[in-house]
């Protein structure tokens, strides 16, 4: 199992949001900001909490390839870092307009990986005003499956989630209990994705050989999380739901129902029948890159990349042959927002207790005086 650690972390518990668009009165609405910072998309979330869940009331999304060429060098390109910068100067004026009360800002595997992130984060820092933290791999895993509860069964008796990002693929197997709570059995962070993947085995032009290196690859590590967790065998008694969270399952989605635009509330929670999936991806796997280009659902934007996503997907399924899979367009940022929420709700109860306990010592310090000036006055 993966066990890699950020080279850097927040200050104090890596969980405790952030307050840095604090607009300093208590009579306003709290307003939550979750910005992800991956190998290939840098995607803002800002939203007020709404019952049980939230609202959304604004959000950012751009492919900005931070990871560009780092499984190659090792080291964030100036390009690549000027593009999420600019990127990230949209994010923190938006949570600016917003309000935002309460923030957190997380990088994922590109920034584990590359030997300036350091630099890169403090390039962040001056020009932004946002305090990137490098979470680790078992923390993306988890909130990504927070972030996805909402479409798991608990009828069934385990979930098997997937995020299939830039620079790896994070899987979280999940025992379901009653009353829609879950408990993480085992989590593994495959250390490839599809940037990863595309820069090593080409993605403009792929040849079925290559199509098939990039199977192998993933299968290596699915097939260690297999050994370890029996899941296919759950799966032939039918007592596993599997969950995709990615732009490519999205992408997958998207050209499955022939859809002419993305359309979120169309894809989200959908459920895709694993046959059609895979004709989907040996299609793709096929095709050439003019032919994706002309993908709506694809684009020049993911023409490269899209292939490499099928192969994780097809190496996945060959060890996990679910008939069905739920699309997820949700995951590590509502995991974020939904954890904030939960600490803010705390703090109110805190501070609540913190005044009923003071106005009750006040009131007791007021009857103690009064029982003393009866006292002297007796005497």
């Amino acid at each position: 199992m993966a066990t890699s650690q950020p080279r850097r972390t927040a200050k104090g518990e890596r969980g405790k949001h952030r307050r840095r668009f604090q607009n300093g009165r208590g009579d306003k609405p709290e307003v939550f900001g979750a910005l992800d910072l991956g190998t290939n998309n840098c995607r803002l979330l800002i939203a007020r909490q709404q019952g049980k869940g939230f609202r959304v009331i604004d959000s950012f999304s751009r492919i900005v390839r931070l990871g560009e060429g780092v499984s190659l060098s090792g080291r964030l390109s100036d390009d690549a870092m000027q593009r999420t910068v600019d990127a990230l100067r949209i994010c923190a004026e938006k949570m600016r307009r917003a309000g935002v009360t309460h923030m957190r800002c997380v990088a994922t595997e590109v920034c584990r990986k590359a030997n300036n992130s350091d630099d890169f984060l403090g390039r962040v820092q001056q020009h932004c005003g946002i305090e990137l933290d490098i979470i680790s791999t078992a923390e993306e895993a988890t909130l990504a499956a927070e972030g996805c509860a909402p479409l798991i069964d608990y009828r069934h008796q385990h979930a098997l989630v997937f995020d299939i990002g830039g620079g790896s693929t994070e899987l979280v197997w999940l025992g379901l209990k009653g009353r829609k709570q879950s408990e993480v059995l085992g989590w593994m962070s495959i250390p490839v994705g599809v940037v990863t993947l595309t820069e090593r085995h080409g993605g403009i032009r792929v040849t079925e050989d290559a199509y098939q290196g990039m199977m192998t690859e993933v299968l290596r590590h699915v097939d260690a999380f297999e050994a370890e967790h029996s899941i296919a065998a759950r799966i032939r008694e039918g007592r596993v739901q599997m969950l995709g969270t990615s732009g490519t399952v999205t992408t997958l989605a998207g050209v499955h129902f022939g859809l002419e635009k993305y359309n979120r509330s169309r894809i989200d929670g959908a459920w895709l029948n694993a046959s059609a999936m895979l004709d989907i991806c040996h299609r793709l796997a096929r095709s050439d890159y003019e032919q994706r280009l002309q993908e709506p659902c694809i684009g020049r934007e993911r023409a490269d990349l899209v292939v490499s996503g099928c192969a994780i997907v097809e190496a996945m399924h060959s060890r996990w042959p679910v008939k069905k899979l739920r699309v997820a367009d949700r995951g590590l940022r509502e995991g974020m927002l939904l954890g904030m929420m939960r600490r803010a709700g705390r703090e109110r109860q805190e501070a609540a207790e913190a005044r009923r306990q003071a106005k009750q010592e006040k009131q007791a310090d007021k009857s103690t005086a009064v029982m003393t000036d009866e006292q002297k006055a007796a005497s």
